[in-house]
């Protein structure tokens, strides 16, 4: 059963100026195993974050750093969601078993989409 979908789309380049503009916010929303990646790849895992949000019913309180989208282990590339903290405790409330996320940035924007699924 689908509990929630969400989607969001990050203009890259504002997306850079915000990072170079205010440091800190590299920080506070991403997890040390993302922040050193390149900028468009932030990018498609903020709108990744908003999009579970959204999912979610985007409820008060989230915090950013527990939910990451680390780099695919798989051999299919298929992105991953790891939450912690009050996102997964969010989703637990929802009783979600399972996340389908897919990113993606070409040129100037970066999207990502999300279904969040409970098993029966």
């Amino acid at each position: 059963m689908i509990v929630g979908i969400g989607v969001d789309v990050v203009d890259v380049a504002r997306f850079e100026r915000q990072l170079e503009r205010t440091p800190a916010l590299r920080e506070r929303l991403f997890t040390p195993a993302e922040r050193d990646l390149p900028t468009a790849s932030l990018a498609a895992r903020f709108a990744a974050k908003e999009a579970i949000a959204k999912a979610l019913g985007a409820p008060a309180g989230m915090q950013w750093q527990h939910c990451e989208v680390p780099r695919p282990k798989h051999g299919d590339g298929r992105p991953e969601v790891r939450l912690s903290g009050t996102v997964q405790e969010c989703a637990d409330r929802l009783g979600v078993t399972d996340w389908h996320l897919t990113l993606s940035h070409d040129g100037p924007v970066a999207v990502a989409y999300c279904i969040a699924e409970a098993r029966p």
